[in-house]
């Protein structure tokens, strides 16, 4: 498409334009100037003559305007909203008598179908060699988008702030989790208590920190702190495993379709992280269809050549794999739209609904480096599409993690076991852990920091044994545990020294610092035989 011309026919304001002055340069666009000022303009652009009388305009103009806005030698006043236009035409007109600087700015509206378009006017005299003004050059910033695109970063620096709090709550959480389970733990392995009422008491407290543990992940989850384990995965065997547990929630009113692309494709996710993503949207599916209906489950592909929106954020161009999950529900309340993502939002809260559920989808899957849609309407239903990187290369190798345990009592004790330095600033946790190591045949130094570990370490005479292991929590005050184990490394001239870190954080800054190192990362809150089993298998012979 070519930039919009008036006709050399007719009586048109350009057929009385001086080729040689600096308007007809423009209108004629015989020179280099033309095209610096409207085509690489970097935005809408138009030229009037001194009269107001539109004489050029550029592609982003005519883009930015409802097709037949403009006509052969209309006035730049019809371009603007009847409510503004007399005084957006005065301020032009000002300028072009050269009553007004040599670039004017002001804000008016265009006149466009419905809502109006709010723009910034910059308007450029245009002076020929004899000091005449012969029109004007004006530019245009759209300022409805630009405030758009402002909202929508401050709305997702918004969740990045409130994730970030989130998982500052979440590791203080899990610390007194941790010593929730360890002292209700404790109770439960006393013979004293096997038989009583107080061992039912310990088994609630046990079940209940569960229940708080389970809502901290939901935290780290949108706050995309969550220890993640990827690995290589064929979304079609995914969804096609969980078929039979989504279909049970559901009940006997939704019928649950998939449809999966041949062949399928893999990504790089965390297997139970996915699964968990899946049944959420699956259950949100569900509650918006209280009549019954119908949840289709497909898979497919997707190839991204530019960037492009994806809520608040902005997709890169790649190979996605899609997983989409579409309803024939009510559909999301325009209102309700914007808010579906943020945490503790929730249209459910008289049924127990936490306002964590699509939050916390929404982490994973940013936190797998994807992307979630949504595209709704109202009665007829809700497409939620998640993109994630498609992967193409080899099986990683698995990520080396505990498994969560049932409750049971610590292993027994095995005499002279080693020395284990203990260094957590949470004085019940140190505490709890302290005990469990020792009945299980530990001798622990403890420690409340980085810097009194390593003080406890040089004080100690040359003749003593070698330190066996480190336990650590990663988050203290002053020392961090990867600068602790750095040193405690250094201090017993063993690079290879077995590490332990704890916390309620996520996994990845252990990765990015002694990662494959003899290094084990155990979460908060963990059972006392957790951290006992965890610490047996860092210190074990390598075979």
């Amino acid at each position: 498409m070519g930039l919009w011309r008036a006709p050399t026919r007719g009586p048109t304001r350009a057929r009385s334009t001086d080729p040689s002055s600096l308007l007809g340069r423009l209108f004629e666009g015989h020179d280099g100037l033309a095209a610096l000022l409207m085509d690489d303009a970097g935005g809408p652009a138009l030229v009037i003559d001194v009269d107001g009388h539109i004489m050029r305009i550029n592609e982003a103009m005519r883009t930015l305007l409802p097709s037949g806005t403009l006509t052969v030698s209309a006035l730049i006043k019809q371009v603007f909203a009847p409510d503004g236009r007399q005084i957006a035409w005065g301020r032009i007109e000002q300028a072009l008598s050269g009553h007004a600087p040599c670039q004017l700015e002001f804000s008016a509206a265009l006149d466009m179908p419905g809502e109006a378009t709010k723009i910034r006017v910059v308007l450029f005299p245009l002076r020929e060699a004899t000091g005449r003004i012969s029109g004007a050059l004006l530019r245009f910033a759209d300022l409805t988008s630009q405030r758009a695109l402002e909202a929508q970063l401050a709305h997702s620096q918004k969740l990045q702030a409130t994730g970030q709090l989130a998982g500052g709550i979440a590791h203080d959480f899990n610390n007194l989790l941790t010593a929730i389970l360890g002292a209700a733990e404790g109770i439960l392995e006393r013979e004293t208590c096997q038989k009583s009422d107080t061992a039912d008491d310990a088994r609630q407290i046990c079940d209940s920190a569960q229940r708080g543990a389970a809502l901290v992940r939901q935290l780290l989850a949108f706050g995309r702190q969550q220890t993640l384990q990827p690995r290589a995965l064929a979304v079609n065997d995914v969804i096609a495993s969980i078929s039979g547990l989504l279909q049970r929630l559901l009940g006997g009113k939704v019928r649950l379709v998939a449809e999966l692309e041949q062949p399928g494709r893999r990504v790089m996710a965390d297997p139970t992280q996915l699964d968990q993503v899946l049944v959420n949207l699956i259950v949100n599916a569900r509650d918006a269809m209280p009549e019954g209906g119908e949840i289709t489950l497909r898979s497919g592909h997707r190839t991204i050549y530019a960037p492009r929106r994806a809520g608040a954020e902005t997709m890169p161009p790649g190979r996605y794999v899609t997983i989409e999950v579409q309803d024939t529900g009510t559909g999301i309340p325009a209102a309700v739209l914007p808010h579906i993502f943020d945490p503790f939002f929730t249209t459910k809260r008289e049924r127990g609904g936490s306002g964590l559920g699509l939050s916390s989808v929404h982490g994973i899957i940013r936190q797998s480096d994807g992307f979630i849609t949504v595209e709704t309407t109202p009665e007829r239903g809700t497409c939620m599409r998640i993109f994630l990187p498609r992967w193409d290369g080899p099986e990683p190798p698995p990520i080396s993690t505990p498994a969560a345990e049932s409750i049971a009592a610590a292993p027994s004790a095995e005499a002279g076991r080693g020395i284990v330095l203990l260094a957590d600033d949470e004085a019940p946790v140190r505490r709890l852990a302290q005990r469990a190591l020792e009945r299980a045949g530990w001798q622990v130094i403890e420690a409340e920091s980085g810097e009194s570990a390593i003080e406890s370490l040089q004080a100690r005479p040359e003749s003593a044994p070698p330190i066996t292991a480190l336990v650590s929590d990663m988050v203290m005050p002053g020392m961090s545990g990867i600068e602790l184990a750095k040193a405690v490394r250094a201090v017993c001239h063993s690079p290879s020294l077995p590490v332990v870190f704890v916390s309620g954080y996520a996994e990845s800054p252990v990765r990015g610092g002694l990662a494959q190192q003899g290094v084990i990362y155990l979460a908060k809150p963990y059972r006392l035989a957790e951290l006992v089993e965890t610490l047996g298998r860092a210190t074990e012979p390598v075979k």
